[in-house]
């Protein structure tokens, strides 16, 4: 029978382990009918949308760069939508790679398939969903696009795996996460030219900086479990690597917009978004998990600031 301090010790730990976990604390999630159906929107990571975000700008900023005015407003709904499955299914694969590892961190612990509200089994069968409607959306674009955009899953099956062998799964997310540029411009024009790929490097860059403060929130979980990070590698110099990813990030984005024709507007806007990567790197605390997370999240200022700097400088240059 245990005594009344055991008690008290494990309900102690239960409260700590609830307030390591990466799941939100009674998000609108919670209040979604149907208690079986919550598992799998944490599992899509519905209730964390900046994940969604990051992946879905590159996108918007190649249909603003490759198009003559304004974007069209339904291929940037198209891309919102396609955006938000293939994040939850890259979210299904890793966590499905990944669930032995995340059963010995308390940061992960309590996500669907590791504390078992949802069997692989069941994964795959949404897996197989979330890809049947990414594949809906993908096939509303021209052919050259379908095939570029499907060629894609190479690497989103890939990534969960990097971090086993290599200390830069950052640059396979990159590689991954930043794909929607390439697909982006190619849905506008039907092919790929310099300032997609351009546009496209500058993305990788981006990840390699914002992930690289993300992983700085589990580096020392990672190193129990075995798994690498460029947050391990870079260790104590991590701020100098942020000022160089960052500042190819900028210099790549310039160069797609000279290449672009873009006018002189879209530099001004440019240099507030390196203002904006500047301070995530002057201020970060990399013992600090909130501050990390707080710096990760404010990505997305930046890629909405270098969206409205592009939409800027096409219609100022002429564009519509």
């Amino acid at each position: 029978m245990c005594s009344v301090p055991t008690l008290l010790l494990e309900a102690m730990d239960k409260r700590q382990q609830v307030s390591a976990s990466d799941i939100p604390p009674q998000s609108w999630i919670d209040r979604v009918p149907g208690e079986g159906l919550r598992p799998y929107l944490r599992l899509a990571r519905l209730d964390r949308p900046i994940g969604t975000w990051l992946l879905l700008l590159p996108c918007w900023w190649a249909l603003a760069l490759a198009g003559p005015g304004w974007p069209d407003p339904w291929f940037m709904v198209l891309f919102a939508v396609g955006s938000l499955v293939m994040r939850g299914a890259g979210c299904t694969i890793n966590d499905i790679a990944d669930r032995d590892f995340d059963k010995q961190v308390a940061r992960t612990a309590a996500r669907p398939i590791a504390s078992g509200q949802v069997s692989v089994a069941q994964a795959l069968a949404f897996l197989a969903l979330q890809l049947g409607i990414g594949l809906a959306v993908l096939l509303q674009f021209n052919s050259y696009t379908v095939i570029l955009g499907a060629s894609s899953l190479l690497l989103v099956a890939i990534y969960p795996f990097a971090k086993r062998v290599t200390y830069w799964p950052q640059f396979v997310l990159g590689l991954t996460f930043n794909w929607g540029a390439l697909v982006g411009w190619a849905a506008v024009t039907g092919g790929l030219e310099t300032p997609a790929i351009l546009l496209y490097a500058a993305g990788v860059l981006w990840t390699l900086g914002y992930d690289t403060i993300y992983a700085h929130q589990d580096k020392e979980d990672d190193v129990l479990v075995g798994i690498k990070s460029t947050a391990l590698k870079f260790g104590a110099a991590t701020g100098s690597w942020l000022a160089a990813f960052y500042g190819g990030t900028v210099t790549l984005l310039a160069a797609a917009g000279v290449h672009a024709g873009l006018h002189p507007a879209y530099f001004a806007g440019l240099a507030l978004a390196g203002l904006h990567l500047a301070w995530q790197v002057r201020s970060l605390d990399l013992n600090d998990a909130k501050v990390c997370l707080a710096r990760f999240k404010s990505n997305r200022d930046f890629g909405l600031i270098v969206l409205a700097a592009i939409i800027a400088g096409r219609l100022l240059a002429g564009g519509g």
